[in-house]
């Protein structure tokens, strides 16, 4: 499985062959750096560690400078590992998006836009307990019952409250490839993606 890392440009749309308009989202994917490459033998599994982002080395430990060093390279803000890689790679090689082709399906995984602290009705969609009639003044947005009672005497876990919202690893599957730039390192993918403008991306064949 090849792929590289990125960060989300926005969003635009673009037409096809047919005349119809499709949404897209612009990535600037690399180019990203090989910073390790652990095997079989030595670290139990096969993997390609890619590094992307430049970071400036007063922010940088001392033991990931050296891990830098090793692939003879600047240092890197995101480090992602890949577990299996199409091409042979060696430490301290390039990749860009001349990975991808057009009409590739492509994961993106990104980290969704937070929310912050929401009520159930933003969180998982409660109706609220009701109208204003009745007496209820001021229940419209309340979660109303939740079971539970003097059995069990706890909160079963999973329950649907209100609570701290989005900011989560989310997998958006199978969106294809529409355009490569291979000049400015930019990839175009059908639909949306999670997160905010100029958040990473990571981009999975």
């Amino acid at each position: 499985m090849s792929g590289i890392i990125g960060k989300k440009v926005g969003m635009t749309s673009i037409f096809d062959a047919e005349g119809r308009n499709i949404p897209c989202t612009v990535i600037e994917a690399g180019p990203c750096v090989v910073t390790q490459v652990k095997t079989e033998e030595k670290d139990g599994y096969v993997s390609v560690q890619l590094g992307y982002d430049e970071a400036k080395a007063k922010n940088t430990t001392q033991p990931l400078m050296g891990h830098f060093a090793k692939a003879n390279t600047t240092p890197k803000r995101k480090l992602v590992e890949f577990e299996q890689f199409e091409e042979s790679v060696s430490l301290g090689d390039t990749v860009t998006v001349n990975i991808f082709n057009e009409g590739d399906f492509v994961d993106v995984v990104g980290t969704s836009k937070g929310k912050g602290f929401q009520g159930v009705v933003k969180r998982h969609g409660f109706a609220g307990v009701g109208g204003q009639t009745h007496g209820q003044h001021n229940r419209g947005r309340a979660p109303g019952s939740l079971g539970a009672a003097s059995y069990p005497a706890r909160v079963f876990k999973g329950m649907r409250m209100a609570g701290r919202t989005g900011g989560d690893r989310v997998k958006i599957q199978n969106l294809q490839v529409l355009k490569v730039y291979a000049e400015q390192n930019l990839v175009v993918v059908s639909g949306s993606i999670p997160g905010a403008k100029g958040s990473y991306v990571i981009l999975d064949k």
